[in-house]
């Protein structure tokens, strides 16, 4: 009769594990993915070592909206993921002057980004990039320190691997959405 017993533990245990990965399999292949934050570029918002969790789906329903931070692979190495906010979205100019961000829109209307979020400004000539369709201009919140559009160019859509969801880490900063902010548009 014990051996009866473990072997009936066995079995629960293996259809409790097999129903945990048909379960667990597809969301974390196609809804969700864990994301650890490496480098200052967005600091304040994020640090070194802060755990994410990246929603993977919206943006197959939904287009990316200017202050979403994002997660998506590097340009220049796809091997590679960077951590940004959306500044610029398709069909729209930027303009940095003296550190500023203005926008403007493809109806002509100007938008000065109030960006409360930004920790340094600098690092960067002026200059004004048109994001054709497609595209968007990322940068991060910490400008001195960020490898962003300014040096390597417009981001693809096909590079977004999805927007930062779910902050785990550190456990006093857990929150939806984080770093999101509502940005003028």
């Amino acid at each position: 009769m014990p051996g009866e017993k473990r072997d009936n533990f066995f079995t629960e245990l293996l259809k409790f594990a097999i129903i945990a990965v048909v379960i667990v399999a597809p969301i974390r292949l196609f809804v969700a993915k864990p994301f650890i934050v490496s480098g200052a570029s967005m600091e304040p918002t994020f640090q070194t070592g802060q755990y994410l969790i990246v929603d993977e789906l919206t943006y197959h329903f939904e287009q990316p909206q200017r202050g979403d931070v994002i997660i998506f692979k590097y340009p220049l190495d796809p091997s590679q993921y960077f951590i940004k906010r959306i500044i610029g979205l398709p069909g729209e100019t930027v303009n940095i002057r003296g550190g500023t961000v203005s926008i403007t829109k493809a109806d002509g209307t100007t938008l000065n980004l109030p960006e409360g979020y930004v920790k340094n400004i600098g690092n960067g000539a002026d200059m004004s990039v048109s994001v054709p369709q497609d595209r968007y201009f990322v940068m991060g919140d910490n400008r001195p320190e960020s490898s962003d559009s300014r040096y390597w160019g417009l981001l693809p859509h096909a590079n977004i691997v999805g927007r930062a969801y779910v902050r785990l880490l550190p456990v006093n900063e857990i929150g939806v959405l984080p770093g999101s902010v509502t940005e003028p548009q």
